[in-house]
């Protein structure tokens, strides 16, 4: 018995090591591999004082968006990109606002990952209050 697991083992042992990795570099050239399609963010242009409403009216629009089933994602993304498109001229004209916007646009990703609209309902009323301190400046 001993002796035919040896057997069995030992050919195993000379099949795997007869199966190499052959290496096509024809298969691995640029020319053969589809280029993948180029994906670009275009952010929306205005001031803060033009794209801050929008932020907060889509953060707003948030937690309705989720419970509905809606594309709380896309609205979620674009949160992020008013945010991303006004945070240099927040920063030159509030930077002690930055880090709650920052924290309160996270929480609005956040809360459509984990499907919490309640997150997404404190984060719109925290933006609010960002944006009317930082409209009222």
């Amino acid at each position: 018995m001993r002796r035919a697991c040896a057997l069995v083992l030992g050919a195993a042992a000379l099949t795997l090591t007869a199966c190499g990795t052959t290496y096509d570099a024809e298969i691995a050239s640029d020319e053969s591999v589809a280029a993948e399609p180029a994906t670009t963010t275009t952010l929306p242009t205005g001031s803060a004082e033009e794209l801050l409403p929008k932020l907060a009216e889509e953060a707003a629009q948030l937690s309705t968006l989720m419970i509905e089933d809606g594309d709380a994602a896309a609205a979620a993304a674009r949160i992020g990109q008013y945010w991303e498109a006004v945070k240099a001229e927040v920063n030159a004209n509030r930077p002690e606002l930055l880090s709650d916007f920052s924290l309160n646009v996270g929480r609005c990703a956040t809360a459509v990952q984990y499907k919490r609209s309640a997150d997404a309902d404190k984060a719109s009323k925290n933006l609010d209050a960002l944006v009317a301190s930082y409209l009222a400046s």
